[in-house]
């Protein structure tokens, strides 16, 4: 099985979980990752799984990850696999009703690029997840590698 990851990151969180899902997928076949800005269409051609992730940017994924989405044809993902993430800092812990409202509107990065993701033709195999950072810039919060890990083997299996 051949896998593309392509992600944003600011601060290394989501490169952190674009790596981790890289290594629980690359027994299963090749695994590449690649920065939006670098990740060129031709890099589909053969994929069975892409997995999209960007930190969550004003309740959206990035300016790069959204461009990158928005230049794939419309049947790029025919007959691929996908499945997308974010990372992004929970509301329990910002303890902010303005905040939890607006999440509870606007959502997170994962959900947008999940719809991109189907809209161009791909075939959702998991729900949009999110993955919890410390604080803006993070680090990952205890256990999101390992949980990363989790739903990176369950998209394989």
């Amino acid at each position: 099985m051949k896998t593309l990851i392509v992600y944003d990151s600011f601060f290394g969180n989501t490169e952190a979980v674009a790596e981790v899902v890289a290594a629980a997928v690359a027994p299963f076949g090749s695994a590449m990752t690649k920065k939006a800005g670098e990740a060129e269409p031709e890099m589909l051609e053969g994929i069975d799984l892409l997995v999209v992730g960007s930190p969550t940017r004003a309740f959206r994924p990035t300016p790069a990850v959204t461009g990158w989405l928005k230049g794939l044809s419309s049947d790029a993902l025919r007959n691929v696999r996908v499945a997308a993430f974010d990372t992004r800092i929970s509301v329990v812990d910002i303890n902010s009703r303005v905040l939890a409202f607006l999440v509870s509107r606007l959502g997170y990065a994962a959900e947008p690029i999940a719809k991109v993701l189907r809209k161009k033709g791909g075939t959702p195999i998991a729900s949009p997840e999110g993955f919890f950072v410390v604080d803006k810039e993070g680090p990952l919060k205890d256990g999101e590698r390992d949980r990363a890990e989790r739903w990176a083997s369950a998209l394989v299996e």
